[in-house]
């Protein structure tokens, strides 16, 4: 297996509109493990058009529990048991996964009980195991270690950048987050930051769109990070590659991967790269000096 990160969905915040990318979801294959990092709505999908079968998640990882990062995971959960063999999923995010977990399972308990006593399944909630984590080392799968920062993104309290490290190669995503300084010490000399960015010049027509919340402008505000201050934190960490996702706005053809790259230029000449749904990256062991 190729190290890489696939990027599922790219867009930031839960609404659709024809031809939009999806919501947050990425794919992270390192070291024989396939690792799913968070689930909005369409990742199931999205896994199977990248080719990358349901049954092949070694596990899945949540960095909050926000509907855009969450809204796939019990039906691709549930898909992949009714699909193939039955098989164990360990199953990690902040406190309340839990409870989302339990009460998914419950609403799915017609179906489920069918299933089990009818095509005799093992039932979902002896394959499932829930982890929840806080900040600190959250588990380890084969030699990946895997630790969490808590990030700044009010009013949600427990939300995590997260960071994949094996002996030779460091992947590190953001979460969402407002400009948080301690993430660039976290991401230190990363091979792959994958930071949420947001574009100033975009948030006026964004907001126009989506009637009905007065308050969304300053919550963007308040809680995602300008693109100029994804570049400060990807020089600070000296990251060797730096990838924008959860783009704000993602889907607005206005703006193009030109306005990205120069807003990011004022404060980072390294590689960038503005995520696109379906995207694959490779994992590299390039310096940079």
């Amino acid at each position: 297996m190729i190290n890489a990160v696939t990027l599922l969905g790219t867009k930031g915040g839960p609404s659709l509109r024809k031809g939009s990318p999806s919501p947050s979801s990425s794919v992270l294959q390192m070291d024989g493990q396939t690792i799913l990092i968070d689930c909005g709505i369409g990742a199931t999908r999205a896994l199977v058009e990248a080719d990358i079968a349901l049954s092949d998640l070694d596990a899945i990882v949540i960095t909050h529990l926000h509907s855009d990062h969450l809204l796939d995971l019990g039906p691709l959960i549930y898909t992949a048991w009714t699909s193939g063999p039955p098989r164990s999923l360990p199953l990690y995010g902040p406190p309340g996964l839990l409870n989302y977990w339990q009460y998914f399972l419950k609403s799915m308990s017609f179906d489920h009980n069918i299933r089990t006593v009818d095509d005799k399944r093992k039932p979902l909630d002896q394959l499932v195991k829930v982890h929840e984590y806080g900040e600190g080392n959250v588990t380890s799968f084969a030699d990946i270690t895997v630790s969490a920062l808590r990030v700044d993104h009010p009013p949600v309290k427990d939300c995590f950048a997260l960071r994949f490290k094996t002996g030779s190669q460091t992947v590190i995503f953001s979460a969402d987050t407002c400009y948080f300084e301690p993430l660039a010490e976290f991401a230190k000399h990363a091979d792959l930051l994958i930071h949420e960015a947001m574009l100033s010049e975009g948030i006026d027509a964004l907001v126009a769109r989506m009637a009905g919340a007065p308050g969304l402008r300053a919550n963007l505000i308040a809680s995602h990070t300008m693109a100029e201050d994804v570049g400060r934190i990807a020089a600070a960490a000296n990251v060797k590659q730096l990838v924008l996702n959860h783009l704000v706005p993602a889907d607005d053809p206005k703006f193009t991967d030109v306005d990205w790259q120069e807003a990011i230029a004022s404060e980072w000449d390294g590689p960038v790269t503005v995520g696109k749904d379906g995207m694959r990256i490779l994992l590299t062991k390039g310096t940079r000096g």
